[in-house]
């Protein structure tokens, strides 16, 4: 099992567990956690994929997977901005699949 494949299952049972679910576009998915791994061994931590990370953990606590502003963005439209984590609607496209606005403040991209 790789890398990935292992991050898979140990997130996947984690977080349904929460009610948040893996996009069902395995190409994407896949490609995301491969994304978190590179940047877990770039920086020491699992930084979102989808923004970019300073380097310096205490500045991107907020955007370390599963960043903190999964859970407004799943509740408002059905995924994470990365579409990594998702809602069970939004798999079975019972929401639309729209463009999540970056919730990050301002001041914090900054690179």
């Amino acid at each position: 099992m790789t890398e990935v494949e292992k991050l898979y299952e140990r997130l996947k049972q984690l977080q349904e567990s929460k009610g948040y679910f893996f996009n069902e576009d395995n190409e994407t998915t896949l490609e995301l956690l491969a994304a978190l791994i590179i940047n877990k061994e770039r920086y020491g931590y699992m930084a979102c994929p989808c923004r970019l990370s300073s380097g310096n953990k205490e500045w991107d606590k907020d955007i370390i997977c599963p960043c903190e502003y999964r859970v407004p963005d799943v509740q408002e439209y059905g995924s994470c901005y990365c579409n990594l984590y998702v809602s069970k609607e939004w798999n079975k496209e019972k929401i639309a699949h729209r463009y999540i606005p970056e919730r990050r403040p301002p001041e914090k991209i900054r690179l």
